[in-house]
């Protein structure tokens, strides 16, 4: 049998749209037609989501288009896209299932704090979208060394949620170790912080009514400022963006960084920085009512589950109110981070002035983070690729805000 695809002309090779497979990634860029020019649509390493492909085909577009050049490719990805289907054809949301069991029962680390030849008290394994992979095994007891192939291996390193606690018991222990910060250039403090946050995170995503993990995170606000404020390009030790899956946690930690970031540009006093960084770390701990079949769905939410998705936003301000230690302003982040100037936004569809510093600065850093962040159904936009896309969202996000995001982000 023939690959199905056919040369168009010097432009490139048609490619039906029902051929293409949620969940395989395309390894050539795309393009679609538009008044019979050739446009680009995806980007190569795109994987394929049902949004996408159902986006296309409700828009009347039954055909895309690759390079003449990427024909080879083309047909090797059909031909596995077919095999990926047929296997998959029994139970489609089968590999989505397991992916998301897999992210609840590990946790995301960031492997600048592991380095070849350093001893590690907890087993690490790698998560590359569909496909979780053991490196190593170990323990307390029986400890393993880092080695070069493990820093290597593709897609997120992760450690079993059992772990956790050994890990903040090594994170903490590199603090002690001044010639492994020296050794570090210095970052290791910086990344402390962050991977700390990120564990205060999960767990209160877990148990959002743990005064001591609110207490705690006001303190890693509080560490994420210092280093700002010390040194301007540690905002790049703190966010994790080279790639990670998402991770309701990191996102948290990442929005908050950038959210800090923009308030230091501007020239946010302390008080007040510590005031955003809180709202921004809790923005989304209102997700901790949503339920896991609705937050780790793969394809178009229907109007239901949209409408619970929604809803994390007011549910995180009921947890909050809980807490007496959250500053009143604070609450602007978490109500906010999802509504625009143009009024479009939600839950309140507040529109211009109506939307406080708070909300404008959360607003661009969740969406920001959001775009350049990976999905096992979608590759990170590129910051430059992101940054363009909120820039034509007209209306939508703060002007002046921007311009300040774009210069603070300028060496990435």
């Amino acid at each position: 049998m023939t690959t199905q695809f056919r040369e168009i002309d010097d432009a490139g090779i048609s490619i039906e749209v029902n051929q293409l497979v949620v969940g395989a990634g395309i390894p050539f860029d795309v393009y679609m037609k538009d008044r019979g020019i050739l446009t680009p649509l995806f980007p190569k390493g795109m994987v394929v989501s049902p949004d996408a492909k159902n986006g296309l085909l409700q828009k009347g577009i039954s055909e895309v288009y690759a390079r003449a050049e990427d024909s080879s490719a083309v047909a090797e990805y059909l031909a596995r896209a077919k095999a990926r289907k047929e296997k998959t054809s029994g139970d489609p949301s089968g590999l989505f299932r397991d992916y998301s069991f897999a992210k609840e029962q590990h946790h995301q680390i960031d492997r600048a704090l592991l380095s070849p030849g350093r001893e590690i008290p907890f087993s690490l394994l790698a998560l590359d979208r569909f496909t979780l992979t053991s490196l190593v095994e170990a323990g307390e007891k029986s400890p393993a060394l880092v080695t070069a192939e493990m820093l290597a291996a593709p897609g997120d390193l992760v450690i079993r949620k059992s772990d956790i606690p050994l890990y903040y018991e090594y994170i903490n222990s590199l603090l002690n170790q001044d010639q492994a910060a020296e050794a570090a250039g210095g970052s290791v403090k910086v990344i402390a912080v962050k991977e700390n946050s990120k564990i205060i995170v999960r767990d209160l995503l877990e148990d959002p009514r743990s005064g001591e993990r609110i207490k705690q995170s006001g303190e890693m606000v509080r560490g994420m400022i210092d280093c700002v404020l010390d040194n301007r390009d540690a905002l790049y030790d703190l966010l994790s963006l080279r790639g990670y899956d998402y991770y309701t946690y990191t996102h948290s930690v990442n929005v908050a960084t950038l959210s800090i970031g923009i308030g230091a540009a501007i020239g946010m006093e302390k008080e007040k920085l510590e005031k955003l960084g809180i709202g921004a770390l809790l923005h989304d701990i209102g997700k901790s009512a949503v339920s896991p079949e609705v937050l780790n769905k793969q394809g178009k939410l229907d109007q239901s589950e949209f409408l619970i998705i929604k809803s994390h936003v007011m549910e995180g301000k009921k947890i909050l109110q809980e807490h007496h230690r959250i500053p009143e302003e604070s609450f602007h982040a978490v109500l906010q981070h999802h509504e625009k100037l143009s009024g479009k936004g939600y839950p309140l569809q507040l529109a211009g002035n109506n939307i406080t510093l708070f909300g404008r600065i959360s607003a661009i850093a969740d969406c920001y983070d959001a775009l350049t962040t990976k999905r096992p159904y979608k590759t990170a936009f590129t910051p430059f690729y992101a940054l363009s896309l909120i820039a034509k969202e007209t209306g939508d996000y703060d002007p002046d805000l921007l311009r300040e995001f774009v210069k603070m982000l300028g060496k990435l």
